[in-house]
């Protein structure tokens, strides 16, 4: 059966501690498909905080993201404390992709591989922009 494999980040650039909430899980108790997207947006938020930006001005360009890879390798449950590192890959002239890695703290167990795909976004012009220098500079910080 074919599986998806996203990367490990080969450079940290930022890494978070976030707790699995109840609104975090499904019927079966554990931390659902659509909360892993969000837990991996909400460390991009943090990270984009850390450097005074947002969505919407990140160096000066907002950010939309294109397209997301999940790779689930083990169940998180209610009140797991976990830590997601994110790192960048394939920056080119209008985009780049953020890589994220979920870990467990209790147990150092991994949990999942996420990779999104980010565009650069003129929202006054509704259109894709080139991604700007201080951006590329910022997901070339070691």
């Amino acid at each position: 059966m074919p599986r998806i494999t996203v990367p490990l980040p080969e450079t940290i650039l930022f890494s978070t501690d976030l707790t699995v909430q109840v609104g975090d899980l499904n019927y079966g108790n554990h931390l659902s498909n659509d909360a892993v997207l969000r837990l991996c947006h909400e460390a991009r938020m943090r990270w984009l905080h850390t450097l005074g930006w947002s969505e919407l001005n990140a160096g000066g360009a907002g950010l939309i993201m294109a397209d997301a890879a999940v790779q689930y390798l083990a169940q998180a449950h209610y009140a797991d404390a976990l830590r997601i590192d994110m790192g960048a890959a394939d920056i080119g002239r209008g985009g780049f992709a953020l890589l994220y890695h979920i870990v467990r703290r209790q147990d150092g167990k991994s949990l999942a591989r996420v990779q999104t795909g980010m565009v650069c976004f003129d929202y006054a012009a509704q259109k894709v922009c080139r991604l700007p220098q201080a951006l590329q500079t910022a997901l070339q910080a070691v």
